[in-house]
C-alpha cells in the first residue's frame, strides 16, 4: 500500500486464464536452468509504476552471547511472572475485545434503530418522499463520517484487515495496520458503515480490532506513548507480539459471532501460520474471557436497559428449537447447495477482483474521489433498499403465526410499509432493517410462504449487487455478512422449490445456502462449521453442514484462489503459500544463490569504516559474520544491532575479542529485541572509522543454514513453518579459501514470481491452476 492507504495492484501474481501446458513432462536431466536476468533480493512490491517496500519480521530466536547469558540467569521466579504476564495480556485482549464489540453492537442498533423508527413514522402517514429523504440523508450522513475518518486519519482502517494480518502472521511487517488511531478510526467508521446501511458486515472490522488492542498491549500502547514498565518491554519483539495478534484475530472472531471455539479454529485454519499447544491454551482463555463479556451484556440488554438494542447486534439465528428432519433424499438438493455455492464463490471472487482493481485506479485520483465513491454506493443502496419494496406485492397476515403482523418499529418479520392493515411487505421486512436483521428474518424457519419467489430473486440479485460494489470503499467493512446474505438468498430459493419433496425446513436451507457461499468464497471448512453450529445453536446440522462444506471449497477451488488470498496478491505482499510449487522441486538453492548478488560479509573484528560502508550501500536485514580467514562461519548479524553498535558507538582502539562484561555493560538482551534500523541520524567521525568493533557478542551463532544442493520446494517449506527471515545457503564441499556462504535467501527470493523472472525457461513447467 502506499502512503494514503490505496489498494496497489501487483499485476504479476494473478492471472485470469489457464497457464501453459508443457507438451512434455520435465526431468532433472534437462537443461531447465536458462538464466535471463539477476534475481534481486531487494525487498520491493513493484506496483504500477510505484514501489512499495516490504520488510519481514524477526520472528527467529536470535541465540547471540547476551540472550544466552540472559536465559541462563533467569530465575524461576522471573520465569513465573513472564508466563503469568503471557496469561493476563491474553485476558485483557479478551476482556477489551468484548467491551468493543459490545459498544459498537448497541451503537450500531441504537443508531440504525431511530433512523428506521424515523422513516417508518414518515411511511404510516404516506409521506413516502420524506421517508425516502430521511433514509438516503441519515445514511449519506453516517457513510460521509465513515469516510473521512478513514481517508484523512487512517487509510489502514479501510476494508477488513483479515488479510493484513494473515500476512503478518505469516512474517510481513504491515506498517501502521495496528496503531490508536487506526483502531480508533476502525471503531468509529464500523459504527457509521453498518448503521448506514451498506451492504458490509462488521466482522473483519472486529477481527482487526482485536488485533490491534493486542499489538497495543504488547507494546505498552502506541508508540508515542509507551508505557516502560519493565515486565512489559519482554514483550516487545516480533516473536511474543506475534502469539498476541494472534489471541487478537480468534477475539474478533468470537466477538462477532458469540463463537469461542470457532474463533479458535477461524485463527488456526485462516489466519496463522504458526501454531503450538501453549498459544493454542492462551487463545482459547482469550475468546472464553470474549463469551463471558458477551453473555453479561445480553443479560444486561434483555432487561432494557440497551435502548434499541432488543434481538439484534449480537449476532445469533437460534435454530434449536427447529426439528432437523432429512433422509437419502436430500442428499441430491443439498449437494446442488455445495455446487452452487462453489461455483457462484469463485465466480464472486472473479468479478470482485476486477472490481477492486477498477476501484484501485479511481482511488488513485486522490482523496476527494474516495469519498464520492463512498457516497455514490451509499445513494444508490439507499435508492434500492427504499424503492424496490414498492415493487412488491402485498401479502397478507397468517394469523397462525405467533408473532406480530404487520409491524412498523424498528425490527420485525412482517413489515408493513404500505400494505394496508392486516398484509404485509416480504420486501421490505428484508431490506428496511438492519443486515442482522434480515439475516435472521431469511433464517426463520415454519414460514414456508413468508417470502415469495420474486421478492427472493429481487433480494438476491440485489445483494449480489451491492456485495460487489461495496467492498473496496475507503470505510471498514467485513464481508462475512455480505456473503451471508447472498447465500441464504438462494438457500431459501431452493427451499422453495423443494417444499413438497423435502423435509427439511426452508430457514435451514437458507443457513446451508449462507455455509456453502462462504466456502466457495474463502474456502474454510473447519472453523466455519463449528462457527454455524454456535450460530445456530443447532448441532443437529452438524452433518449437513460438514458435506455442504467440502462441497463448496473442492468446487471453488478448482475455479481460482480464495478472496482473502486474491487481495493479498491485489496489495502485493509477498505472502508465502503452504504448498509449493510442483516445478520448484526442479531447482536448487544454490542455483538460486548463484542468481543473485554477490553476498555482503562481515569479519567477527570488523572495522567501523567497513560496517558504516556494508549499511549505506545495501539495505540488507542481516550479514553473515565470518571468523579466520574468512573461511569459518561464526553466524548471522542483524542491521539492526550493527545500528545500535554505531549509535552507542561501542568501538574499540585495537582489533580484539571483548570479554562477556563489556558487552553487558553497554547492551541489554530486552534492548537488542527492539528494531532500530535508522542509520540517517548516525554520524561517526573519521578517526571512529579506523577503530574495530567486535561482533562476536552479538552474532546469532545458530543461523538456520540450507546445503547448496537443497531443493527451492524444501527450503521454502522449512523458511515458511520456522517464521524465518534470512535462511544461509552453505556450500555442500568447502574448498580451501572457498568462503563458507555462499548466498542468503529472502522471503522475496523464494516467492515464485521472482524466481520466474529470473528463470524465465521455468515457466512452461509451472501448474497449471487457474489463478
Amino acid at each position: 500500500m502506499d502512503e494514503d492507504g490505496n489498494l496497489q495492484i501487483i499485476n504479476s501474481n494473478y492471472n485470469g486464464g489457464e497457464e501453459e501446458a508443457d507438451p512434455e513432462n520435465n526431468t532433472m536431466n534437462q537443461p531447465l536452468l536458462k538464466r535471463h536476468r539477476t534475481l534481486s533480493s531487494t525487498p520491493l512490491a513493484l506496483v504500477g509504476t510505484k514501489v512499495s517496500h516490504i520488510e519481514s519480521l524477526d520472528y527467529e530466536i536470535n541465540e547471540n552471547d547476551l540472550f544466552k547469558h540472559d536465559w541462563r540467569s533467569r530465575s524461576k521466579a522471573q520465569v513465573l511472572q513472564y508466563i503469568f504476564a503471557k496469561w493476563t495480556l491474553a485476558f485483557l485482549v479478551g476482556l477489551l475485545t468484548g467491551l468493543i464489540a459490545t459498544l459498537i453492537n448497541l451503537a450500531v442498533e441504537n443508531i440504525a434503530g431511530y433512523k428506521l423508527l424515523a422513516v417508518g413514522h414518515y411511511i404510516a402517514q404516506d409521506r413516502y418522499v420524506t421517508g425516502l429523504l430521511v433514509f438516503t440523508g441519515a445514511n449519506l450522513g453516517l457513510t460521509l463520517v465513515a469516510t473521512v475518518l478513514v481517508v484523512v486519519f487512517a487509510p489502514t482502517a479501510a476494508g477488513p484487515g483479515i488479510p493484513e494480518i494473515k500476512a503478518y502472521l505469516n512474517g510481513i511487517d504491515t506498517p501502521n495496520m495496528f496503531g490508536a488511531t487506526t483502531m480508533i478510526v476502525k471503531i468509529v467508521g464500523s459504527i457509521g458503515a453498518v448503521a448506514a446501511g451498506l451492504d458490509l458486515g462488521k466482522e473483519g472490522p472486529l477481527v482487526h480490532i482485536g488485533s490491534c488492542i493486542a499489538s497495543l498491549l504488547g507494546q505498552g500502547g502506541p508508540d508515542n506513548h509507551r508505557i516502560k514498565w519493565r515486565w512489559l518491554r519482554y514483550f516487545n519483539n516480533d516473536r511474543d507480539r506475534r502469539d498476541l495478534i494472534t489471541c487478537g484475530s480468534a477475539s474478533g472472531v468470537c466477538a462477532a459471532f458469540r463463537s469461542p471455539v470457532g474463533g479458535v479454529l477461524f485463527a488456526l485454519e485462516e489466519v496463522a501460520t504458526w501454531w503450538r499447544s501453549a498459544l493454542l491454551w492462551r487463545t482459547f482463555f482469550s475468546t472464553a474471557v470474549v463469551v463471558v463479556v458477551l453473555r453479561a451484556f445480553i443479560e444486561i440488554c434483555n432487561s432494557g436497559k440497551c435502548g434499541l438494542f432488543g434481538k439484534g447486534g449480537l449476532i445469533m439465528f437460534d435454530v434449536s428449537h427447529v426439528e432437523v428432519r432429512y433422509h437419502a433424499v436430500d442428499i441430491i438438493p443439498v449437494t446442488l447447495i455445495g455446487v452452487i455455492g462453489g461455483i457462484l464463490g469463485s465466480l464472486y471472487n472473479h468479478l470482485l477482483h476486477k472490481v477492486l482493481r477498477l476501484y484501485n485506479l479511481i482511488n488513485q485520483k486522490g482523496k476527494i474521489h474516495k469519498v464520492l465513491l463512498s457516497l455514490s454506493v451509499s445513494l444508490f443502496t439507499s435508492l434500492c433498499l427504499y424503492g424496490l419494496p414498492f415493487l412488491a406485492e402485498c401479502k397478507p397476515c397468517n394469523p397462525s403465526i405467533d408473532e406480530a403482523c404487520p409491524t412498523n418499529g424498528r425490527s420485525g418479520n412482517f413489515k408493513q410499509f404500505n400494505c394496508p392493515n392486516g398484509y404485509y411487505n416480504d420486501l421490505a421486512t428484508l431490506f428496511l432493517t438492519t443486515n442482522d436483521d434480515a439475516v435472521r428474518n431469511v433464517f426463520s424457519s415454519n414460514t414456508p410462504n413468508e417470502f415469495g419467489m420474486v421478492s427472493l430473486w429481487i433480494y438476491f440479485g440485489l445483494y449480489c449487487i451491492l456485495g460487489l460494489i461495496t467492498f473496496g470503499i475507503a470505510t471498514p467493512s467485513g464481508l462475512f455478512l455480505p456473503i451471508i446474505l447472498m447465500g441464504s438468498a438462494y438457500g431459501r430459493m431452493l427451499g422453495t422449490v423443494m417444499g413438497p419433496y423435502t423435509k427439511i425446513d426452508q430457514g435451514l436451507y437458507a443457513v446451508l445456502g449462507a455455509a456453502s457461499l462462504m466456502a466457495g468464497s474463502m474456502r474454510m471448512t473447519v472453523s466455519l462449521c463449528v462457527i454455524f453450529l454456535e450460530l445456530t445453536n443447532n448441532l443437529l446440522l452438524l452433518p449437513i453442514t460438514m458435506f455442504v462444506l467440502l462441497i463448496a471449497k473442492t468446487v471453488g477451488d478448482s475455479f481460482n484462489l480464495s478472496i482473502y488470498e486474491i487481495i493479498l496478491h491485489l496489495k502485493g505482499l509477498p505472502f508465502l503459500e503452504a504448498n509449493p510449487e510442483p516445478w520448484m522441486r526442479n531447482l536448487t538453492v544454490g542455483e538460486l544463490g548463484d542468481a543473485k548478488p554477490p553476498v555482503v560479509t562481515l569479519r567477527g573484528v570488523e572495522k567501523v569504516a567497513n560496517i558504516v560502508d556494508a549499511l549505506r550501500n545495501t539495505t540488507h536485514n542481516a550479514f553473515p559474520v565470518l571468523d579466520g580467514d574468512a573461511t569459518e562461519l561464526h553466524g548471522l548479524i542483524l542491521r539492526a544491532h550493527l545500528v545500535k553498535v554505531l549509535k552507542k558507538r561501542w568501538f574499540l582502539s585495537e582489533k580484539r575479542r571483548t570479554e562477556d562484561w563489556e558487552v553487558r555493560e553497554k547492551f541489554t538482551p530486552v534492548e537488542l529485541a527492539e528494531r532500530e534500523d535508522n542509520f540517517d541520524d548516525v554520524a561517526i567521525t573519521s578517526s571512529e572509522m579506523q577503530m574495530y568493533v567486535d561482533l562476536h557478542p552479538l552474532t546469532n551463532t545458530t543461523p538456520y543454514t540450507v546445503v547448496q544442493s537443497m531443493s527451492v520446494a524444501k527450503a521454502l517449506v522449512l523458511f515458511r513453518s520456522v517464521g524465518l527471515r534470512h535462511l544461509l545457503i552453505v556450500p555442500k564441499i568447502q574448498a580451501s579459501g572457498m568462503s563458507p556462504v555462499i548466498g542468503i535467501l529472502t522471503r522475496q527470493d523464494l516467492r515464485a514470481y521472482n524466481i520466474l523472472q529470473a528463470f524465465p525457461h521455468l515457466d512452461k513447467h509451472k501448474s497449471g491452476k487457474l489463478r
